[in-house]
Formats: structure tokens, sequence, C-alpha cells
């Protein structure tokens, strides 16, 4: 049964992080994906569920190589940086403004996205 109350106790810690980092990153964006996505707006859907992955890894790295909830949550605390960082550095590479998201440019949302999921790849595997 200890089992399955560590499995409880990850579980509903890696949906507060995914909910915690669901409000962090849509509020540094520059523009509402959510809106945006409701719109039908691909490449707001593309980016967001980009850096939601590439943060999810991390977390699922977290939960398997972490033996107490205070390495996970900071390493995950840590994912939600990177995965910041990520949006700003590559929206400053790529010249991007929020009208190439709001203009649905699936291009510039295509690759925001996998950067974000393959920076979260790397940081996963930096767990282990």
């Amino acid at each position: 049964m200890a089992g399955f109350a560590n499995y409880i106790v990850y579980l509903l810690l890696s949906g507060l992080l995914l909910v915690l980092f669901f409000a962090v990153y849509t509020r540094v964006t520059p523009f509402d994906e959510i809106q945006l996505i409701r719109e039908g707006n691909v490449a707001a859907a593309l980016s967001f569920g980009g850096a939601l992955l590439g943060f999810s890894l991390t977390i699922a790295s977290c939960i398997l190589h972490t033996s107490a909830i205070p390495g996970f949550i900071a390493w995950s605390i840590a994912a939600l940086l990177v995965q910041l960082m990520t949006y700003i550095v590559a929206a400053r590479m790529l010249s991007m403004s929020k009208d190439h998201i709001e203009s649905n440019n699936v291009a510039f949302g295509a690759m925001l996205g996998v950067t974000s999921l393959a920076v979260g790849a790397i940081n996963a595997a930096c767990i282990s």
C-alpha cells in the first residue's frame, strides 16, 4: 500500500506543478496562448504544447531519479525555469515578435515547440 500512496503523492504533485507551469508560462509569453488556441491558432498550440511536453519530460525524469519529495520539487522548479529561459532565448534568436504567433505563423510555433521539447529532453537526461 505504501507504493500506491507514493503514486498518489507524486501524481498530485505533478499535477500541481503542471498547473504552476501553465500559469507562469502563459504569463511570461506576450500573447494569450489559451485564447489563440480556442480560436484555432495552430502556431500557439504547437508552441505551448512543446513547452508543456518539454516540462513534462523533466517532471517524469525527476520522479524516476529523485528519492525524496523536496528534491523532486526542487528539480521541477529548475525545469520550469529552464523552459522559461528556453522561450526567452529562442524568441530572441529567432527575432520573434508576438505577431508571429498571433498571425498563426505555424513555422514559428513549430520551431518554438520543438526547441522546448528538445531542451526538455536534454534537461530530463541531465537529472539522471
